[in-house]
């Protein structure tokens, strides 16, 4: 997908980081706009509406039968009139609608939060959220070679789009690494994609950038791949590969429309139409993207055919990679998540949520002065415009997580050596020997701590894994190793030097020592090392369930609906121990822990699901 990339002199990027490089907005983005007069929106002609390079806003391409309403379209059907306009500029964006040129704002959630205040300015121009079009797969924080988990930016300088969607992304992952705006450099780059000024392009020529913010075409352009690690042939940049995703930070970015207040009580019909009309045309989407995959699709084809279209070739290469790739990293909310999102007053990602940190971050950053929230619609999602034209209304969410695929993958990962280049974050918490039972109350502090970091990770695995002190298992494997003559020693008490068949034997080296073990050579009929490395790991596996169990209980304690396929239990056994060889009981106990980790797992664990709700 989107192999071609434009290059730029050195120079040029070099000047531009330098003038773009402050973490906090210089000027509001009300005073950035500037002076501009309201008016009054023309109902009588077509309506003008924005569209973004996104690909939930193919799904208002094709209820529109194109940049103008076709008369056989979804939105032609329901008696609208729109011209659908490209505006990937917010800031131009945000201005025609106060002009009155649209009344409508096309962006994500947290791009809301950045003009809210601009827009409350004048009672006409307050918005009202009326429409929320996806959840975005499609974002991702890129990083150099040094960075490994989230806690590696602390200190780096980190480049986005100024007023951009990955704003609200790259706060939800600081606050998941602990970190704050303090703790990073920010680049702010002028454009989203295909300039010199875009997060790409300044990443790719100045080395002293550690993370890029950019859409998956630019991400691929970077690293290859979502899995893969650049090269630096083709374009990539040597060892550039993804940190976190939204592919797995599920939950980060909404794309939502907002209408003018004036507009929406003046035609509340119309835009009750509108989001209806959208609704349904996501749910014909998510038949057409199933017959494409099975026996081909001339519709969906002509959708790409008209996405190309409309976005160009420089941005659009190839129908099936480019387009339908785009379409794919767009997860449709639908109506169960437009009912979920808008009137779930305990939905942890709904509108109350976002909305306070929407605004929360806008005043921090400095984009808006002061805190003036956008308003939730009213539309009747009982009415007949929905009941009665949608076929979705009454659907359950299933399990999203296929848990055998998972617990085969992670205990692969394991067995491997460890989920370190798949893992996000991780958290440990730490018991006392032979311990199984886990109060959800004693550790409180330390599960709501997992929760708040977990939150937006809808599509990443929370791995609960337990793990053992090999020290028992050691002192087993020497003793069975000289009982049975294939291991000598050499030294005095304290320093012993082992050797096995002539060669030292690394009783820190934790692989080879459970290699070893697990050949069966450390075994007699008075000691066995096999039988206490199996001991550790079916204790570590009940600690493990254990703390699932109890944390699930305090989740549910505190009204959070959690999906609990999304986190699975693994015993670890001594394979990954802290302190390999352990000396004193306090570096022992170090081993005896507990570990949630949030995990990047493969497409095929994930259960697929029409509508993300």
């Amino acid at each position: 997908m989107f192999k071609k990339h434009v290059y730029f002199p050195l120079v040029v990027i070099l000047l531009l980081t330098f003038i773009l490089s402050k973490t906090a907005f210089s000027e509001t983005f009300k005073d950035r706009v500037g002076f501009v007069k309201v008016g009054k929106v023309d109902s009588s002609a077509p309506i003008q509406v924005p569209f973004i390079t996104w690909g939930g806003d193919m799904i208002t391409f094709y209820a529109n039968g194109g940049l103008k309403t076709a008369e056989d379209s979804i939105f032609g059907k329901l008696g609208l009139n729109i011209e659908l306009v490209g505006r990937d500029d917010f800031y131009q964006q945000s201005k025609e609608y106060v002009e009155g040129k649209s009344p409508f704002i096309r962006g994500t959630f947290r791009m809301m939060g950045q003009v809210s205040e601009l827009i409350a300015s004048d009672p006409a121009t307050e918005g009202i959220m009326v429409l929320q079009l996806t959840w975005s797969a499609g974002d991702h924080c890129v990083i150099r070679k040094g960075v490994r988990t989230i806690a590696d930016l602390k200190d780096k300088k980190v480049v986005l789009q100024r007023g951009g969607p990955h704003v609200g992304m790259l706060d939800d992952i600081l606050r998941a690494g602990k970190l704050t705006w303090d703790d990073i450099d920010v680049i702010w780059a002028k454009d989203l994609t295909a300039t010199a000024e875009s997060p790409a392009e300044i990443f790719r020529s100045n080395n002293d950038i550690a993370a890029a913010f950019v859409i998956t075409p630019d991400m691929i352009g970077l690293t290859g791949g979502l899995e893969d690690v650049g090269t630096g042939a083709e374009g990539t940049v040597s060892e550039a590969h993804v940190l976190v995703s939204t592919a797995n930070m599920s939950y980060s970015i909404a794309d939502v429309y907002v209408v003018r207040s004036d507009f929406y009580y003046a035609n509340k019909t119309w835009v009750q139409d509108f989001v209806a009309g959208y609704l349904k045309a996501s749910e014909e989407i998510v038949q057409l993207k199933k017959d494409y995959e099975t026996k081909g699709s001339e519709k969906l084809m002509k959708l790409l055919q008209m996405t190309q279209d409309i976005y160009g070739k420089d941005v659009i290469p190839t129908l099936e990679e480019d387009a339908y790739g785009l379409l794919m990293d767009a997860t449709l909310a639908g109506y169960p998540g437009n009912v979920s999102f808008f009137r779930n007053v305990d939905n942890k990602h709904g509108f109350d949520v976002f909305m306070e940190r929407s605004l929360d971050l806008s005043q921090k950053l400095g984009i808006i002065s002061k805190k003036t929230a956008i308003s939730n619609n009213d539309l009747d999602y009982n009415s007949s415009t929905f009941v009665d034209y949608l076929t979705t209304t009454g659907m359950e969410r299933g399990e999203r997580f296929n848990a055998e695929a998972v617990q085969s993958e992670i205990e692969e990962l394991t067995a491997q050596g460890g989920l370190d280049e798949k893992t996000i974050l991780s958290f440990t918490i730490e018991f006392k020997a032979n311990q199984t039972d886990f109060s959800e109350d004693e550790y409180a502090s330390d599960f709501h701590e997992v929760l708040r970091s977990m939150d937006q990770f809808g599509s990443a695995v929370l791995a609960v894994r337990g793990h053992a002190d090999p020290t028992l298992a050691l002192k087993t494997l020497v003793q069975a190793g000289i009982s049975n003559g294939i291991l000598k020693k050499s030294g005095k008490a304290g320093e012993w030097i082992y050797y096995y068949k002539g060669r030292p034997l690394d009783l820190e080296d934790t692989a080879e020592v459970v290699s070893l073990i697990n050949s069966g050579a450390f075994e007699n009929g008075e000691y066995n090392a096999r039988a206490i490395v199996q001991q550790a790991l079916n204790l570590s596996r009940k600690r493990a369930e254990a703390i699932r169990k109890s944390f699930i209980t305090y989740a549910r304690k505190q009204k959070i609906n959690i999906d609990e396929s999304q986190i699975q239990a693994f015993g670890v056994g001594i394979r990954e121990p802290l302190v390999p060889k352990p000396t004193n009981q306090w570096e022992a106990m170090q081993n005896m822990r507990g570990e949630f980790s949030i995990i990047r797992t493969s497409a095929e664990t994930i259960n697929a699901q029409d509508f993300d709700f």
